[in-house]
């Protein structure tokens, strides 16, 4: 349990790098067939999940003295005995891994913790089956397991999570044939961008529509070893955003690319609505604080920011609605209900549609008692509302927030005044 007090942050910080990235990172250097580095990694339990996955696949990955660099070497991995693989709590892994471990021709299995094992995976398995893969699973659910070897072919797809199309994206090019995708459903489209950035680096034969709702991918084609550079984590830098816009401050986050595709730095531009002033000199952005209002936002591109954002609504002057963002229900927790009764339990009004948030915001959030269920991001939104809290604020166990941002409260505290 943390009790946290009113505080007014303000200061300069850099966020860790990219988790989206760094995993993307890990997996492409697993299949490349060759000496990969990685700098700039995000060390974290989500991304270690994912360096054991590319261990558990018969990869080394082994780190600089300060971990600034992972160095990973699959040029010997060639598995011929059943796999079995924990990716823990990383939903990122699970999704992305599972087409490309098709590309073995071995049975590999994925299983996880407690949250991970509810994450549903009934829409990919159909896909990849309609590819050739052999896949049983838990009722839709992991543990999962697959064999390919994929053969190509059309497949169709409802992507509640893009995870789904980022994972058959990364694995068609290995696939013995051509691939077709077509998502008469897609949400989260940027977290698509990111994977389209890797591809293009690796020079993959691909073609999508502008909506991202069909591609062809080239078959029997191969990733090669490289050396790159990972950003930083606009997810993690958004807690930080929000912490100026609450407490009418001034805080600039370092180490970000104001052209990275990641879409959480959408987040951005509503706070901009808000109230707040945003200004980017070179890698540093810097939010200032102003007096905040309401306002109807769609988080269906950036639903991770839905924890942060229902919390600096809650220190708002009027109704905010967060909405269309329906995937935020299957996430580590269902983020919709596990907020309301968060925000409730802070004082705030707040209320849940099938696929909203309504906070009505009245300039200052009260106080009380929080419950992080175990999802990082709720942990470190509860942490964040502090800046704009009259009262203490209790959350009953920050653990979770290792998950994707190990030094959170370690930077956090640095900037309390």
């Amino acid at each position: 349990m943390i009790v946290l007090s009113p505080s007014r942050p303000e200061g300069t910080i850099e966020v860790p790098a990219s988790k989206s990235q760094t995993i993307r990172a890990l997996l492409i250097a697993a299949f490349a067939r060759g000496k990969s580095i990685i700098r700039h990694p995000l060390i974290s339990s989500d991304t270690m999940s994912c360096v054991n996955a590319v261990r558990a696949l018969g990869a080394s990955v082994t780190f600089s003295e300060d971990n600034s660099i992972a160095y990973v070497d699959s040029s010997g991995m060639n598995p011929d005995k059943p796999i079995t693989i924990d990716t823990g709590n990383s939903g990122t892994t699970t999704y992305l891994l599972l087409p490309m471990a098709a590309s073995l021709g071995i049975p590999v299995t994925i299983t996880g913790d407690e949250q991970l094992v509810k994450r549903p995976v009934g829409p990919l398995k159909e896909a990849l089956e309609s590819l050739g893969a052999t896949i049983t699973d838990n009722n839709g659910f992991p543990p999962v397991t697959i064999r390919g070897p994929l053969r190509g072919g059309n497949a169709s797809i409802e992507c509640r999570t893009s995870q789904y199309l980022s994972g058959l994206l990364l694995a068609s090019p290995l696939s013995n044939g051509d691939t077709v995708i077509d998502c008469p459903l897609l949400y989260e489209k940027p977290y698509v961008s990111l994977t389209l950035g890797w591809m293009d680096r690796q020079d993959i034969d691909y073609s999508i529509s502008s909506d991202y709702m069909h591609s062809e991918v080239k078959g029997n084609q191969s990733y090669k070893p490289f050396d790159e550079y990972i950003n930083g984590d606009f997810s993690s830098a958004s807690f930080f955003f929000a912490m100026a816009a609450m407490a009418g401050t001034e805080i600039t986050v370092k180490g970000l690319d104001r052209n990275d595709p990641q879409g959480d730095k959408a987040i951005l531009g509503i706070l901009e609505k808000m109230g707040c002033t945003i200004t980017w000199n070179g890698n540093a952005v810097t939010v200032k604080g102003g007096k905040l209002r309401g306002g109807e936002f769609d988080l269906n591109p950036i639903p991770d920011t839905l924890p942060i954002l229902a919390v600096t609504a809650a220190a708002a002057e009027g109704t905010t609605i967060l909405g269309n963002v329906p995937q935020a229900r299957i996430k580590e927790t269902d983020r919709i209900t596990s907020m309301r009764e968060n925000l409730e339990a802070l004082g705030v009004e707040a209320e849940e549609t099938e696929d909203s948030l309504i906070i009505h915001g009245k300039g200052r959030i009260p106080g009380g008692n929080g419950k992080g269920f175990g999802d990082h991001r709720i942990i470190m939104a509860l942490a964040a509302a502090s800046a704009g809290s009259k009262n203490d604020i209790t959350i009953d166990d920050e653990k979770a927030a290792a998950v994707t941002f190990p030094s959170f409260f370690t930077l956090f505290d640095s900037i309390r005044k």
